[in-house]
């Protein structure tokens, strides 16, 4: 590629088949869920129409296949991420799956009463209940670090809350809502200092960021498929290989298992032991197509086009009136929540929707964001490589003629 060029979405656009059947559609609901490249949706309908098997039990040709394809796409998400190996590389049904594992079967065994977690204020729930249920069942305490009216975690508080009864640091990336982007690198050092595990959720940032697990030191990070251009039911949990190493699974079935008597059962090594039964085979390949979808681009281009889009959006959004922007965090990505005064976020949502604007309404799996903003919801409009400047305009024009609709 070109680095000197641009990233052009009108290019980008033309590989996901679903915007030739809707040319107009501005969709804008990316934090929700990406739409798919054909490079894609063609590895899953390969999978299906000429290598579909069941892996790691057969050993005619179709099975063989399959295994190596599925085992292949481990390589690809480690390079993608810069694991050390492809053993440190879980495959899970989502960012939620990977969280759940890690609090069920690292943190729970080790976790004591009088124990602290500590996440921030900004956690999707899925960041927060799988720690909160934790932290009930053993009589542990979790602690939130604050936040600004801006949207920027309070360092000086995390710093304070970090103690020798801290067990664990759970983390948002990219926040889903706000669009904020947390100083990981900053905040996992400060964990490691006093040994503190660190779980970073990059659902949101890892389609848009270059993602280096070694150079951040964090000891899990969690990601989903269906977010970076890949299928549903599909993610990835990386962990460091002693943390691996050290976990009892946590489900049980076929195909984790080295050995099983009626008495006695030994599990295989990770990451094989957290992936029980026949898991998601085409899922994975699909996922590999959409690594190897985000390799061909230039990172630097897509954070630069990602910027230009929010900051256009943020700009034309301020001037309208009535309107209030939710979170202003100076490094933020482009996501951008909104509320219209006198218009429920629903209604927005609905109305955008007749102008072929797709948004996404409501507390966006964050409640405790909207009580502190004491709102019932927000608006969201979520970017990402194929958007154009278009949708932007389309999006503030459309706002501002529901604006006079109601105020009329």
């Amino acid at each position: 590629m070109n680095h000197n060029s641009m990233l052009d979405p009108a290019t980008i656009r033309q590989q996901f088949p679903l915007f030739s059947h809707y040319p107009r559609l501005a969709y804008l609901d990316n934090a929700a869920t990406t739409q798919k490249p054909k490079s894609v949706i063609d590895a899953i309908t390969n999978f299906y129409e000429k290598g579909n098997a069941n892996i790691h039990r057969g050993v005619y040709e179709l099975a063989v296949r399959a295994t190596h394809q599925y085992e292949g796409v481990r390589g690809k998400v480690a390079a993608l991420i810069n694991a050390p190996k492809p053993e440190t590389i879980v495959y899970t049904a989502g960012t939620t799956a990977g969280i759940n594992l890690v609090a069920q079967s690292f943190l729970e065994p080790n976790l004591q009463a009088g124990d602290e977690v500590v996440i921030s204020f900004m956690e999707h729930h899925a960041n927060l209940i799988p720690w909160q249920m934790a932290c009930k069942e053993k009589g542990a305490k979790l602690r939130v670090i604050p936040m600004s009216k801006d949207g920027v975690l309070d360092m000086k508080a995390y710093k304070e809350m970090l103690s020798p009864r801290t067990r664990m640091l759970a983390l948002v990336h990219v926040s889903n809502t706000l669009g904020t982007v947390n100083p990981i690198e900053e905040m996992i050092a400060l964990a490691h200092r006093r040994d503190i595990p660190v779980l970073v959720d990059g659902a949101q940032s890892i389609a848009h960021f270059p993602i280096d697990v070694q150079a951040l030191d964090v000891d899990f990070f969690a990601f989903s498929g269906h977010k970076m251009f890949g299928p549903t039911g599909v993610g990835i949990l990386y962990g460091k290989e002693e943390h691996l190493a050290a976990m009892p699974p946590w489900q049980f079935g076929g195909d984790m298992i080295r050995d099983v008597a009626f008495e006695e059962t030994t599990f295989a090594e990770a990451p094989q032991r957290f992936e029980a039964g026949t898991t998601p085979i085409a899922g994975v390949i699909g996922l590999g197509a959409a690594v190897g979808f985000l390799q061909a681009l230039d990172n630097n281009e897509i954070q630069q086009h990602l910027k230009k889009l929010g900051r256009a959006a943020r700009e034309k959004l301020a001037r309208i009136d009535g309107l209030r922007i939710i979170g202003n965090a100076e490094n933020s990505t482009a996501t951008v929540s909104f509320v219209l005064e006198g218009v429920h976020p629903h209604d927005v949502a609905t109305f955008l929707a007749e102008d072929q604007v797709a948004v996404r309404a409501g507390h966006h799996c964050t409640q405790p964001i909207m009580d502190f903003f004491e709102i019932a919801g927000t608006t969201r409009a979520s970017f990402s490589i194929y958007n154009e400047m278009w949708e932007v305009e389309q999006l503030a024009e459309s706002l501002e003629n529901i604006r006079r609709f109601f105020l009329a």
